[in-house]
């Protein structure tokens, strides 16, 4: 079969379409005809060698690798242990996250575990299915239910969301895949969503329900929010303590990704500041797949690229300012 690989770390170039073995079938799995892969943060940083990560946690990673997590496709095949998935019924998930064991989404077919996959809403399209499962999974264990036990990589202890309805949420990159999916979970859960984007995308988070919008290019949010319960801050970093300013006593501060080193002057605010690492989770991915199907959430698609052409895509999200998910497409 045909897939992408690397066989160094570096830039989207060392992204290469090549033929590969085609995935054994394993117990507690099935394989998948891939249609779309949807392409996330932690694609590119793979690509790189992790190096966005202190050195000591950099996974081992085995060369060469195909990488990605995200899909959609059809059962081609079903381990004899397997139930509640047949051939030839449309699924989509994301594929063994975050424990690195070769996920390889990129690429025509893939052997993915039963657990890990869910039945394609019959009302989207495979190209919208393939960037829901990272992207929505990350919102819902932020916003809705953790739903496992494992260790917190990021914290001594476990993540735990707090009760949305008639609360201020603001979210920071409501344009992007983590952005536009919590702005909506939000709005089905009750809260009054603030939205933290670029003006040009302005019309986009509102359309998806954001009650105010906050054009970051011309006015800082810390300067203007206030009494916010929840910040869903989607960029992280070290610019994340900002929002503690706009948080009312005894709200939250959710950071996507490292980098919050504020810790002192949130615990005198009595605001809670956690974090957690996005895993799979097929039986979340089938409720979310539900509110998609009723069109409660919606995916926005930012731009599509042939599987051979993944280094565009790469390239595509280096620019930044993506409004929604891009999107590999397998022939």
């Amino acid at each position: 079969m045909q897939a992408i690989r690397l066989h160094e770390f570096g830039g989207p170039q060392v992204l290469q379409y090549e033929q590969v073995p085609f995935p054994e079938l394993k117990l507690g799995e099935v394989i998948v005809r891939v249609h779309a892969v949807g392409i996330n943060p932690p694609d590119w940083y793979l690509r790189d060698g992790y190096m966005m990560l202190p050195p000591e946690w950099r996974p081992p990673v085995p060369l060469p690798v195909i990488p990605g997590s995200d899909i959609s496709g059809v059962v081609v095949a079903v381990a004899e242990d397997v139930q509640g998935f047949s051939v030839g019924e449309e699924v989509f998930g994301m594929i063994r996250f975050p424990n690195f064991e070769g996920a390889a989404a990129y690429a025509e077919y893939i052997a993915a575990p039963a657990s890990d996959l869910a039945h394609k809403p019959v009302s989207i399209s495979h190209v919208h299915a393939a960037g829901a499962p990272m992207a929505g999974l990350t919102a819902w264990q932020y916003l809705i239910d953790l739903g496992h036990q494992a260790p917190n990589p990021f914290q001594p202890e476990l993540h735990r969301p707090v009760p949305l309805s008639g609360k201020t949420v603001l979210v920071n990159g409501a344009a992007g895949g983590v952005g536009h999916l919590a702005v909506q979970l939000a709005k089905w859960q009750g809260a009054h969503v603030i939205a933290v984007a670029s003006g040009k995308h302005e019309a986009f988070p509102r359309e998806l329900g954001a009650d105010e919008f906050i054009d970051y290019t011309k006015t800082s949010p810390e300067d203007v929010a206030r009494n916010v319960d929840l910040v869903l801050d989607t960029l992280g970093g070290h610019t994340t303590g900002r929002f503690l300013r706009v948080l009312k006593q005894g709200g939250a501060l959710f950071p996507v990704f490292l980098g919050f080193s504020d810790a002192e002057e949130a615990a005198k605010l009595g605001i809670t500041v956690s974090m957690t690492q996005v895993r799979s989770n097929g039986s979340q991915l089938a409720e979310l797949g539900r509110l998609l199907d009723a069109g409660t959430v919606r995916v926005a698609i930012d731009s599509t690229f042939p599987l051979a052409e993944a280094q565009k895509a790469h390239e595509r999200a280096a620019q930044g300012h993506i409004q929604g998910k891009i999107v590999l497409t397998v022939a």
